[in-house]
């Protein structure tokens, strides 16, 4: 009679005692085979772990009473079951609720097709979460050089990464912390990347956005977001300056774990892109615009940090054409990646963009900012070539009228009453987020 099989899974590189008790308790029932999640399964619901597959199977393999380790692609536990045909499945009674409780329900489902059986050990008194774990060493563990490459892994490991605006503190705990759980999936959905613009930064200090907040102001913001983020960090860096000058800020971004800086192919006094061709927007030239690019990569001392080509041919009344030529300039210049701009609505001059672009390179990556053609879902930009998604001022554009209608209310009613209980949420909360 051939030994029974109990198969358990891990997502994580923190192994406590509790983790040991699965996998002990499993050895009672036979043979133990562990699954390791891949970074890309982990990557659809969490946060991919600082450790390796192949560093973490390797862990693994050497845990007492482990027999096997597989690999799990998914977070759905089905492809593994259906070629193991374990007897049992081992896992902690930690999961009956929240974002694995549908991939319970699979599992159960799945192994009734053979008979096999669910075994659920209740969970380790006194032991913190996987979850709870990683995200106390990520905060202890967020170096700049971890968070550094982290852009470049998540585009290894995602379909496509989401960034969002932040300006300070708060809107980067916004941005870190935020997140949505899909119904159908139970796959958590959250922004992978913060996006430090110069328009909101600048906004939120009063000033204009005209290149005005220097250099200088603009780290100790990054520095504000880092105190109390981990996620990386995508720079908007206007034109870049002088050539001269574009080197040293590489070498400083790089040195603090700023994960990219995006430069814009325009010259003079910087305009809005988004009020295009209302404004003088003098275009670089091409050449000129790859000297900076070659002079920031050649600054760098990793592989990790970007270098972006914003491509503002679009945003000057160019056609298509004219951002596609600028496009290959710039790569063979060495920019990692590019990102295409419009102001129009209609998003098919975006579109025909990528459709060249792709046709002209598969692999460079494609930043896309819908601020004025946001009728495109993100599923629907990253199937036409879009990589990094950037949704560039709405922290700033909906924290304004919100701040504007609490002061309107309290200069109205003489009190603070009203505006508390509309539009303000209680203080408990905001000490307890914070």
């Amino acid at each position: 009679m051939s030994q029974k099989t109990a198969y358990v899974a891990f997502s994580t590189d923190l192994y406590h005692t509790g983790h040991v008790n699965i996998i002990n308790h499993a050895a009672k029932y036979g043979s133990v085979v562990v699954g390791i999640l891949t970074d890309e399964a982990i990557a659809t619901y969490k946060r991919p772990p600082i450790l390796s597959t192949e560093e973490r199977k390797q862990i693994v393999e050497n845990f007492k009473n482990v027999d096997r380790v597989v690999l799990q692609t998914t977070l759905n536990y089905t492809q593994n079951l259906r070629e193991l045909k374990p007897d049992y499945v081992v896992h902690g009674d930690d999961w009956r609720t929240g974002i694995q409780q549908k991939v319970r329900a699979r599992v159960i489902e799945v192994l009734a097709e053979w008979g096999g059986e669910l075994i659920e050990v209740p969970y380790t008194s006194g032991t913190l979460s996987s979850d709870k774990l990683s995200h106390a060493f990520n905060a202890t563990l967020n170096t700049p050089e971890i968070r550094l490459g982290k852009l470049k892994k998540l585009l290894q490991l995602k379909p496509y990464v989401r960034a969002i605006d932040t300006s300070n503190g708060l809107t980067g705990l916004i941005a870190e912390h935020t997140h949505v759980t899909d119904p159908d999936t139970s796959a958590v959905k959250e922004f992978d990347a913060m996006w430090i613009s110069s328009l909101c930064d600048s906004s939120f200090k009063g000033k204009p956005d005209i290149e005005l907040v220097e250099m200088t102001s603009r780290i100790q913001t990054i520095n504000e977001i880092m105190e109390v983020t981990t996620k990386p960090i995508i720079l908007d860096g206007d034109t870049g300056g002088k050539i001269e000058h574009f080197s040293y800020h590489v070498k400083t971004l790089e040195r603090m774990g700023v994960s990219a800086v995006i430069i814009e192919d325009k010259t003079g006094l910087k305009q809005n892109s988004l009020f295009g061709t209302d404004a003088v927007q003098e275009l670089d030239e091409p050449e000129s615009f790859a000297l900076k690019i070659q002079a920031g990569k050649q600054a760098q001392a990793t592989r990790d940090f970007m270098v972006i080509a914003r491509l503002e041919s679009l945003i000057a009344g160019k056609d298509v054409d004219d951002a596609l030529m600028r496009a290959k300039i710039y790569v063979k210049a060495g920019a990692d990646a590019v990102m295409i701009h419009s102001k129009e609505k209609h998003g098919k001059d975006i579109f025909e963009f990528m459709t060249k672009f792709r046709e002209y390179s598969s692999t460079i990556p494609i930043v896309v900012v819908p601020t004025t053609y946001n009728q495109f879902t993100e599923d629907e930009l990253h199937a036409a070539g879009a990589n990094i998604i950037i949704h560039a001022n709405h922290l700033l554009r909906s924290a304004y009228p919100a701040m504007v209608k609490t002061a309107e209310s309290i200069l109205s009613t003489g009190s603070s009453l009203q505006a508390s209980k509309e539009f303000c949420m209680p203080i408990k909360e905001v000490l307890t987020f914070i």
